[in-house]
């Protein structure tokens, strides 16, 4: 069949990709800007290491509960509805975190940023799936998986740039600046990519049986495994860098930042080569390398620790991660989507779901241990690594697929 993608200029697809681009970037930056204000959170409202990360997991969880929403909802209703009224939700709630008196209205009101922000990650990726099939939906789904194998990453850089201008409260009121940038992009941009004739039927009868199809698919169900634990991983790193690099290593936020920026390069060539590679030789070949570098990275840190050695070689290992996260990034996305395009919003929404019930386990795990060295972060990134592999060879077998996974 032909896709709508299909038909249009190069200029229209440069202003999809953009848009989709800073919808799938609206999540991560929400859970992860405010990572190098830790110090400076703890200091104002008076908090430990344990109440901060709770805030962290309050919207990892707001998130995967808003993923399960507006994924099925926008099979239902159209893409552009779900989407809008989700993004207002966290313009909204952002201006309500960056003016929070306390610890118990802060975590709540970031659970409710995390649902709103969820609107993006979910309908981006189905307007992809919606838009193109075959190797154009591959190329599709790898630029969307840069982004938001990238924006985990980044976003701390950018954070810790702005705290070297303004106190935590301000990042939120920059992400509630992004967010109506957003909407205005869509509203501007955007076409309805889910027709009338195409949406699902309403009613809770039909949601169960979508539900039914998708996770009855045992490769959707493994690449979904692969994914989460891959992400848990990674979020470890991530969750935990700011207080492991800046109090136990002792770097200034700016030296935090450079670290960062060194790992993203990783995430950045990690997401071109396994778009293209998995265009060339199958996703699933990619998957058996990229989850087998998660263990080397992984054991990498846990190598820097045993042997006491500088934060320096910290940067290897984490970079070794990010770039095996980032090979299988849009691995996931193909072959989790591509035999449910009727369900897509399903089938997208339950995926980004399960990475953020992962990472909502890792970040009070971590904390319950303290960061005073490398190693509980490098253990629960080798935790992960490990289930990310078992899960591939147990339930994906990417031994017994052939080439018509490309299809």
């Amino acid at each position: 069949m032909e896709h709508l993608g299909n038909r249009y200029s190069r200029r229209r697809r440069i202003a999809i990709i953009v848009t989709l681009g800073l919808l799938t970037g609206l999540g991560p930056f929400t859970i992860d800007l405010y990572l190098p204000a830790f110090p400076a959170l703890k200091s104002d409202l008076g908090i430990n290491d344990a109440q901060v990360q709770l805030t962290l997991s309050a919207t990892t969880l707001g998130f995967a509960v808003g993923q399960l929403v507006v994924g099925p909802l926008s099979d239902r209703v159209g893409r552009r509805l779900p989407l809008v009224a989700m993004t207002l939700l966290h313009v909204v709630a952002s201006v309500l975190v960056a003016v929070a008196p306390s610890l118990v209205f802060l975590t709540a009101m970031r659970a409710l940023q995390g649902i709103g922000a969820a609107g993006g990650a979910v309908v981006a990726m189905a307007m992809a799936r919606d838009l193109f099939g075959g190797k154009p939906l591959v190329i599709m789904l790898s630029r969307l998986a840069l982004i938001s194998g990238l924006a985990p990453i980044v976003a701390p850089i950018v954070g810790s740039w702005m705290v070297l201008v303004m106190d935590w409260r301000g990042i939120f009121w920059g992400l509630a600046v992004y967010g109506v940038g957003v909407v205005l992009l869509v509203v501007t941009l955007t076409v309805e990519t889910r027709p009338a004739s195409e949406r699902a039927p309403a009613g809770r009868g039909r949601l169960r049986a979508a539900y039914r199809h998708v996770v009855g698919d045992r490769l959707y169900v493994g690449v979904l495994l692969v994914s989460a634990f891959s992400f848990g991983g990674l979020l470890s790193y991530v969750s935990s860098s700011s207080v492991l690099l800046q109090e136990v290593y002792g770097l200034t936020p700016r030296g935090f930042g450079a670290v960062f920026a060194i790992c993203s390069v990783g995430v950045f060539v990690g997401v071109q080569a396994g778009g293209r590679l998995a265009a060339r030789y199958g996703p699933h070949r990619v998957l058996a390398y990229s989850t087998a570098l998660l263990v080397v990275g992984s054991l990498g840190v846990l190598l820097v620790y045993a042997a006491s050695l500088p934060y320096r070689a910290l940067v290897p290992a984490f970079f070794s991660y990010t770039l095996a996260f980032g090979l299988g990034a849009p691995c996931v996305s193909v072959l989790g989507l591509q035999h449910h395009r009727e369900n897509s919003g399903v089938a997208a929404s339950l995926l980004g779901a399960s990475n953020q019930v992962v990472g909502s386990v890792v970040g009070p795990l971590i904390g319950v241990f303290h960061v005073t060295s490398a190693l509980p972060v490098g253990a629960v990134m080798l935790a992960c690594a490990v289930l990310a592999v078992a899960m591939l060879w147990l339930v994906v077998r990417p031994h017994r697929l052939g080439d018509e996974v490309l299809l």
